[in-house]
């Protein structure tokens, strides 16, 4: 019985030691540069790349068209991504940013097509996260 018991209490330690062990996927975009998550952010948008998308956007993220004054939230932004997955835009993309103080950066990209011009205005915030996109504002000049 005693036997019984120290197996029982030996398997739970090693279960309960193995599990603390198995934690989530790490965020990659953690310890990089501004300029990498904006590239992420461009690659999500016109190549359909979408396996960094949990951890690009803040929580708070807010997209808005200008044009048409459509808004999305982080969860509505995400699903459109989804359904746009390995869609290759043909377009010219780059971007640049245009300011970078302390822990906030705003860059423009922009998506040069045959017949119409899509831009970009994203606000990233540095948290202990890492930078994240927290505000897209999409213009078609």
């Amino acid at each position: 019985m005693r036997t019984t018991l120290k197996t029982i209490a030996a398997a739970l330690i090693m279960v309960t030691s193995l599990s603390s062990f198995a934690s989530e996927r790490t965020n990659p975009l953690k310890d990089v540069e501004s300029d990498m998550v904006i590239g992420t952010y461009l690659e999500a948008v016109t190549v359909g790349t979408i396996e960094l998308n949990k951890f690009l956007f803040a929580d708070d993220f807010q997209y808005r068209n200008v044009n048409n004054n459509d808004r999305a939230g982080k969860k509505e932004y995400i699903k459109y991504l989804k359904a746009n997955k390995g869609m290759q835009y043909d377009c010219e993309s780059s971007y640049q940013i245009l300011s970078q103080d302390g822990k906030v950066c705003i860059a423009k990209t922009t998506m040069t097509f045959d017949n119409f011009t899509r831009v970009d205005y994203i606000t990233l915030n540095q948290g202990k996260d890492g930078w994240k996109v927290s505000k897209v504002e999409t213009t078609y000049p």
